[in-house]
């Protein structure tokens, strides 16, 4: 599912027009790009949760070559589902 696809049936099931649930979503996403510049985990209950974590300096190795480089520390960004992510997933039959 892309974008507007996921626009299209939040508009549906919520009975709203598309630009709003746009507008939404487009908030949403400036708001977490905020939080996470700022250092802040954003939890939203049920759904998931979105955090900056810290990755530590160290040596990798080139696949094609063989040759080790120094992989410099990074911020980077965790996301966890939440329980009713996790549960939605162990009910679809492998």
């Amino acid at each position: 599912m892309n974008k507007a696809e996921l626009v299209s049936a939040i508009a549906k099931r919520a009975d709203v027009p598309t630009s709003t649930v746009d507008s939404v979503l487009a908030g949403l996403q400036d708001e977490l790009v905020d939080a996470i510049t700022r250092g802040e985990k954003v939890a939203v209950s049920g759904l998931l949760t979105v955090e900056r974590t810290q990755r530590s300096a160290r040596t990798g190795r080139n696949p094609q070559t063989g040759e080790s480089i120094d992989i410099p520390a990074a911020n980077t960004v965790k996301v966890t589902a939440g329980s009713n992510l996790k549960k939605a997933a162990s009910n679809v039959p492998v």
